[in-house]
């Protein structure tokens, strides 16, 4: 979920946490308690400052061993090591518990959108993505603001932030049973597709569809269980030419090969250089399609720029490559 979300998770998850004897029975547990569950609500997305170093860093490591089974177990560890300190009268083993649930529905909701997580490392480097709810979700969203708003009006937290969370889950349900009947519609339309990938949207009735059999690409949507194809496209192999190769072993396109399940692939020469192109077919917007990896090669095929990432026009695109063709 997006960092907003899992802020107000973290508060909804203090107040629930009041209907725990230990945390309304102390007020530094209550408030230990309340500091444990937004910071780990917020921790294992602390990779995000990769972004400062480039996309390519960020996009192989976001979500993954920061949201690993040992990392979940140390960082409630962590915290309450930190939070303790200051709370020494704080019930330490409802410190931790209540932490490390933070930190644990982080990773466990975080599953539940088309990013999804490395969550089983070390066991498994498989990335986990059910594509069931929005990276922002305006319904959870707005669940935990009322939620909070009720709570600083005088409603009973614990209780508060029990209903809505028990609402939250009849609607994950019906989000996983729209998100079936939508897979059902598109096996109908391409009944020999080989591979099918849903991702939720904002809105609860429109679904992002990339799909493929032996010899197409298929882009689709789905508004109100309508599926509709948008794009079709000749599934060409990447031929394994002196210039693709190369352009493989640039760091950003390498990144985007890790992470991206379905692309196409463009190559161009120019008069003094060779740009290759790869681009994601699961987020189409508006005809266009954002996510991209993009290397330019000299004639020498040494990179000479290159980058991967969210473009939403041909001329920012230019402008971050630092190169204009002719």
């Amino acid at each position: 979920m997006d960092t907003g979300t899992h802020v107000v998770m973290g508060i909804a998850l203090g107040g629930l946490a009041t209907l725990d004897p230990a945390v309304s029975a102390s007020h530094a547990t209550a408030a230990s308690v309340l500091i444990g569950t937004i910071a780990g609500s917020q921790i294992p997305d602390i990779d995000t400052v990769l972004k400062l170093r480039n996309n390519a860093i960020y996009i192989r490591n976001h979500r993954g061993i920061t949201h690993s089974v040992p990392a979940v177990l140390l960082w409630p560890l962590l915290i309450t090591g930190v939070i303790y300190f200051f709370f020494p009268n704080a019930n330490l083993l409802h410190l931790w518990a209540w932490t490390f649930a933070a930190v644990f529905i982080h990773v466990f909701v975080d599953i539940f959108n088309a990013y999804g997580t490395q969550a089983l490392r070390p066991f498994s480097a498989k990335w986990v993505a059910l594509g069931v709810i929005n990276t922002f979700d305006p319904f959870i969203f707005t669940m935990h603001i009322i939620g909070i708003i009720a709570w600083v009006l005088g409603a009973t937290p614990g209780y508060t932030f029990l209903i809505m969370y028990v609402i939250i889950i009849g609607y994950y349900l019906r989000r996983y049973q729209a998100k079936k009947r939508v897979l059902v519609e598109v096996r109908a339309l391409i009944p020999d597709a080989t591979e099918v990938i849903i991702a939720p949207t904002m809105k609860f009735h429109q679904w992002r569809i990339a799909a493929m059999n032996e010899n197409i690409f298929f882009v689709a949507r789905s508004i109100d269980g309508k599926v509709e194809i948008l794009d079709r496209f000749r599934r060409i192999p990447v031929p394994k030419t002196p210039v693709i190769e190369a352009a493989k072993k640039d760091h950003n396109i390498s990144a985007f090969l890790s992470f991206s399940p379905v692309y196409r692939w463009e190559v161009d020469e120019y008069d003094n250089y060779y740009e290759v192109r790869f681009i994601d077919l699961r987020y189409r917007s508006n005809g266009h399609y954002p996510f991209v990896a993009v290397v330019q090669l000299d004639c020498d095929l040494k990179p000479i720029s290159s980058y991967t990432g969210w473009v939403f026009s041909e001329k920012k695109l230019r402008k971050k490559l630092g190169i204009i063709p002719g």
